[in-house]
């Protein structure tokens, strides 16, 4: 980072207001200082959390393993510091093999949403393709709201 004017703490005690009010340098300056302060804290995190794996990773999957467990929470010490592991569970499903399912219980004559939770989307770039007698067919199932903003900023002569 370069020479900061303005430090996290002096950033923390002004109002949005007094923030929006800065001279646009500042604002230039804060943000770039921002993201690569993000960007080191992730850097830092992964790194340290891939240090406490290393430490204590083995020992907390052993001991989910003794509970009979391969997922959840244990808890391990290290002398006076007392370690509470997370190992969730992450699934995911063959998108294509459920399709095949859906349709051999709609075949049976079961309803699919019994078994399986769908959710239906269209891509919006699909949809813009679209003409417009079909958009039509679609617009009432179809909402659209505004994302949260992002804001990049650069000087004049950068791009």
């Amino acid at each position: 980072m370069n020479d900061i004017t303005l430090f996290p703490a002096d950033i923390a005690e002004m109002s949005v207001s007094q923030l929006a009010a800065l001279p646009a340098a500042q604002k230039a300056e804060i943000d770039k200082n921002l993201d690569e302060a993000i960007a080191w804290l992730k850097k830092a995190r992964t790194k340290f959390d891939a240090a406490l794996d290393a430490a204590y990773g083995e020992q907390a999957r052993t001991a989910l393993r003794e509970s009979g467990r391969d997922f959840g929470t244990t808890h391990i010490d290290d002398g006076a510091l007392h370690i509470k592991f997370d190992l969730p569970k992450k699934v995911s499903w063959d998108q294509k093999k459920l399709s095949d399912i859906a349709a051999h219980i709609v075949a049976g004559g079961d309803k699919v949403e019994h078994f399986i939770d769908m959710k239906l989307a269209v891509s919006e770039s699909r949809f813009t393709n679209w003409p417009p007698s079909l958009q039509q067919a679609f617009a009432a199932a179809r909402t659209v709201e505004s994302g949260k903003p992002s804001f990049t900023l650069s000087f004049n002569s950068e791009h």
